[in-house]
């Protein structure tokens, strides 16, 4: 007896836009049948080894392709694993992925479907470009029951007990009109060949009476000699084994020898994945010993700095039958850890000599790439090497910290940088005046990351590395102006400090503004505004708020006009006026807001209208 259920909300809306809409490359779906066969091969190859009482035998583990042009049909048949009536419902008639509603968003924002279908590890339901119902039919190894699962991708799906001689998957499509073409055996050949070829288990055409043809080449890519790999080869080994649509940027394929022996096929993207920054993402590596998966979700296998590197490791040394909970303290995969993220950064390394490329890699994975700075200790220096930052030696390239030093002034001895929360508003920040009126470069950091890396990493080479509010360098600021008494400038420091005693720890007069007539700084020792004021958004901290520090410029005609003013007690309200719209230009100028509005924006017109 058949129970009939309905899709998830997010499934049948997806089956709607494929259904509905035209596709260029409808062959996909093939490729994406194919790569869910063979990583059902790939599980019944690795439980048979580690239950050997518990899987059923179904001999050489193989995917056959059944076209029939007679019947409109294509069926996609493997014997690996297979799925019980729970793994249809939960792994066909649900997205059961924690990104379930960043895909039903980017799937309305988004004109590339197809492209998503992948990135979001559905692959499955693009077989819904080219047929009108699928039908499946499969059993799980182990299990005694077989399953029917039919649906035509619109109101939802039948599944009824059934039998089947062996365990696997059968996945026959009853093809549209349009799509006819996929019972011809040349086209299928042209599209295994061409898309499918480094799949490692044989892909057999079943031709009927003219017997079976194995169409691929049916050899783990990874082990094979790099000069027999083509390009086109790298590619779609990278397109089955990321699910993604984007050619890789780059492609590294390498055998380790030594105390530890293992093949790496590695691969870092040219887009950035859509969970890069979720939480709970895991690396994107799969483990094999001698060519048997063992898993794709080994945490230790990477760093999560490099969590945008796909591919393959495959090792000899590892035991077939290790633990997960064994492989996280195993001390061999610590080595191969350890040997693939120095390649990885030894390659990065050259590709950083040529700007327009590296810059590429660095949109789309800087902001986590920059992580290992923080994370990684016995890698630290190498990281920052091969970061680059906005500065103000360019408006249009970034800079290395090698290139930043190479433009130092002699006497200089630091690495000067400012945070906030964006490189526009940071070229305007009073407090680089006097680093830029001397020609001293300031790197200029705005994503999070820069506020943490920059407390672990102090030094870089002989340089310190420094918030320009710590700089203790001589500036040579030649200062041809007039300058606001002393016995003035205590009186107004005194009366600021008195009337924003609950904003401002200390009112302090500064050499390092220039054009500014005040900026905001924070005691030494505590975050930067720009950290505070991350944390305060994200509500990570509210009781340890920084120390602000008001530093007036003491060259500037509004400071000197204003201590001036201090000699005769009739100008204290006005002197409060004033003083509280140079603490609020301030606080602008830092990003954060002014206390009091109303005031702000009273005296603001108050003052424009005078002046007019």
């Amino acid at each position: 007896m058949s129970e009939k259920r309905e899709f998830q909300t997010e499934v049948a809306k997806l089956l709607d836009i494929v259904i509905n809409s035209l596709y260029s490359e409808k062959y996909i779906f093939l490729r994406e049948l194919i790569s869910n066969a063979s990583d059902a091969c790939d599980k019944l190859r690795y439980w048979t080894l580690t239950n050997p009482d518990i899987a059923k035998p179904s001999g050489q583990l193989k995917i056959v392709i059944t076209p029939d042009d007679k019947e409109q049909t294509l069926t996609i048949s493997d014997n690996g694993i297979g799925m019980n009536k729970d793994d249809l419902i939960n792994h066909i008639g649900t997205i059961a992925k924690s990104g379930t509603a960043d895909f039903v968003s980017n799937v309305k924002d988004n004109g590339s479907v197809v492209d998503l279908i992948v990135q979001f590890g559905v692959g499955f339901y693009s077989a819904f470009m080219v047929a009108a119902k699928v039908e499946i039919i499969t059993q799980k190894a182990g299990d005694e029951k077989a399953w029917k699962w039919i649906s035509d991708g619109l109101g939802g799906y039948e599944i009824s007990e059934t039998t089947k001689e062996t365990n696997g998957t059968d996945i026959k499509l009853f093809l549209k009109e349009d799509a006819k073409d996929f019972t011809d055996t040349i086209y299928l050949r042209h599209i295994i060949r061409t898309y499918s070829d480094h799949v490692e288990y044989p892909i057999v055409l079943n031709l009927g009476t003219a017997g079976e043809e194995t169409v691929n080449n049916a050899s783990a890519l990874w082990t094979r000699n790099k000069a027999e790999i083509t390009d086109e080869q790298y590619k779609e080994f990278y397109h089955h084994i990321s699910k993604n649509f984007d050619d890789p940027w780059l492609t590294l394929h390498f055998k380790a020898e030594g105390s530890i022996e293992y093949n790496a096929l590695l691969y870092i993207p040219s887009a950035a994945p859509y969970d890069l920054f979720q939480p709970d993402r895991q690396q994107s590596l799969k483990l094999y010993v001698n060519k048997v998966f063992i898993s794709d979700k080994v945490e230790g296998l990477m760093p999560a700095y490099l969590r945008f590197v796909k591919g393959v490791i495959d090792s000899s040394d590892l035991p077939l039958n290790i633990s997960r909970e064994m492989l996280q303290q195993s001390a061999l995969l610590a080595k191969i850890k350890q040997g693939t993220v120095s390649r990885i950064l030894k390659e990065l390394k050259k590709r950083i000599k040529d700007y327009d490329d590296y810059i590429k890699f660095w949109k789309a994975f800087g902001i986590a790439f920059k992580e290992g700075i923080y994370e990684d200790f016995s890698n630290r220096e190498e990281i920052a090497a091969l970061s680059i930052f906005a500065s103000t030696f360019s408006d249009d390239k970034l800079t290395s910290l090698d290139e930043y030093i190479s433009r130092a002034k002699p006497e200089q001895k630091a690495i000067y940088y400012i945070t906030g929360d964006d490189v526009a508003t940071l070229r305007n920040n009073p407090q680089l005046e006097a680093f830029k009126e001397n020609g001293v470069e300031v790197l200029l950091l705005t994503d999070p990351i820069d506020e943490f890396w920059t407390q672990t990493l102090t030094t870089y080479k002989t340089f310190a590395i420094k918030h320009i509010s710590k700089a203790e360098i001589d500036l040579g600021i030649k200062r041809n102006k007039p300058k606001a008494l002393d016995g003035d400038l205590k009186k107004l420091t005194d009366l600021m400090s008195e009337m924003f005693v609950k904003e401002v720890g200390k009112v302090t007069v500064t050499e390092k503004l220039t054009k500014s007539p005040a900026a905001l700084n924070v005691e030494e020792g505590q975050m930067s505004i720009h950290l505070e004021r991350l944390m305060r958004n994200h509500q990570q901290q509210t009781s340890f708020a920084s120390t602000r520090i008001l530093e007036i410029n003491p060259y500037h005609p509004l400071i000197i006009k204003l201590s001036e003013m201090t000699t005769d007690d009739k100008n204290k309200g006005k002197i409060a006026d004033i003083s509280r719209l140079i603490l609020d230009q301030a606080k602008i100028t830092e990003g954060e807001p002014v206390s009091d509005p109303s005031f702000f924006a009273l005296k603001f017109s108050e003052y424009i209208l005078n002046g007019m």
